[in-house]
């Protein structure tokens, strides 16, 4: 057998099981707390999670936009240190400070949409009328029905 062959042997088996092992997500989206409730939150205290999420990732993100507003301006400051790359540095640092900053004002926008729709599911709670204890069941609808087929 040859060696490249042999190679090719040992090589093959190494790469499939790389590739099973890696992962195929997201670090956003295996987020426990923010995935579940994003799918159906329907109460005051789902939104208000919603909320501290959204709110815990905008402050996430300002301080990733921070450390690289750091490095564009050392990548600025510096830049008879990276010659001609100095240039394809300061680039991509200012689209990542700019995609950090887009991220935050999103995070912070679904935050303050959590938080109103929180509010409103709070006050609407407190502004159910009572229940009184002898008409619970005995609720009717009347409704006014007509015979003509033609107006529907």
């Amino acid at each position: 057998m040859s060696i490249k062959l042999r190679r090719y042997l040992v090589v093959l088996p190494l790469l499939f099981l790389l590739v099973a092992c890696a992962q195929l997500g997201h670090i956003e989206a295996q987020n426990d707390d923010g995935r579940k409730l994003a799918q159906n939150p329907k109460t005051y205290s789902d939104h208000d999670k919603l909320a501290n999420y959204y709110d815990d990732v905008a402050k996430e993100m300002a301080t990733k936009a921070a450390e690289k507003k750091k490095a564009l301006q050392h990548y600025e400051d510096k830049s008879q240190y990276y010659g001609r790359g100095g240039q394809d540095f300061q680039s991509h640092a200012a689209a990542n400070l700019r995609y950090y900053e887009q991220a935050v004002q999103e995070a912070q926008k679904q935050a303050h949409f959590h938080r109103k729709i929180a509010a409103e599911l709070l006050q609407r709670k407190y502004a159910k009328p009572a229940e009184i204890h002898g008409q619970q069941g005995n609720r009717t609808i009347k409704t006014k029905q007509n015979s003509n087929s033609s107006n529907l």
